[in-house]
C-alpha cells in the first residue's frame, strides 16, 4: 500500500470505512485515548477540524489502549465521552493498536512512512500526529506533547499548496 487512501478501518460504529472516502483531502490521523494527560486535545482537534474542514481538512481519531490502559472503553463508552466532553465530529475509528505485532496496518504505514525522531518508527503515546497530504502520502509526524494549535501553520501550508 502506498496511499493513507488504500486503507480500510472499522468505523467507531463497527462498520468497514474505506479511507479512499478522504482522498483529495489533508489529513491529520492522530492515536487518541480517553484518560491521558493529553486527552484536553480533543478540543484542539476538534477546532482544527471546524476550522479547516470546508477547505478540504479532516481528522481521523484511532483510539488506542497501548499506553497504560488509558482507553478502557468500548466504542460506544468512547463516542459518548468524546462528544460529551469535547463535542467531537471528526471521524473516530475502532480501537487500534499502534505498536507491536498486532498493529494496525494503517499504523505500520504511518509509522513507515513518517518516522519520529532519530529515524524510530514506534508510536511513543497516546496524542502522535501524522499530517498527510492530499495524496496520501505522510509528510510529518508530530510528539503528543505538540498542541494541535501548533499545527495549523502546517496544515494552511497544505491546503494551499495543492487545493481541492
Amino acid at each position: 500500500m502506498t496511499s493513507l487512501f488504500d486503507f480500510t478501518c472499522t468505523g467507531l460504529e463497527g462498520s468497514p470505512r474505506d479511507l479512499s472516502e478522504f482522498k483529495g483531502k489533508v489529513v491529520l490521523a492522530v492515536n487518541v485515548a480517553s484518560r491521558c494527560g493529553f486527552t484536553p486535545q480533543y478540543g484542539g482537534l476538534e477546532a482544527l477540524y471546524t476550522k479547516f474542514a470546508d477547505q478540504g481538512f479532516v481528522v481521523l481519531g484511532f483510539p488506542c489502549n497501548q499506553f497504560k490502559g488509558q482507553e478502557p472503553g468500548d466504542s460506544g463508552e468512547i463516542e459518548t465521552f468524546c462528544q460529551s466532553n469535547f463535542g467531537v465530529t471528526f471521524p473516530m475509528f475502532a480501537k487500534v493498536e499502534v505498536n507491536g505485532p498486532n498493529a494496525a496496518p494503517i499504523f505500520q504505514f504511518l509509522k513507515a512512512a513518517g518516522p519520529g525522531i532519530l529515524g524510530t518508527k514506534k508510536v511513543k503515546w497516546n496524542f502522535t500526529k501524522f499530517l498527510i497530504d492530499r495524496s496520501g502520502t505522510s509528510v510529518q509526524r508530530f510528539a503528543p506533547t505538540k498542541k494541535p494549535e501548533d499545527l495549523e501553520s502546517a496544515i494552511e501550508a497544505l491546503l494551499s499548496s495543492s487545493p481541492l
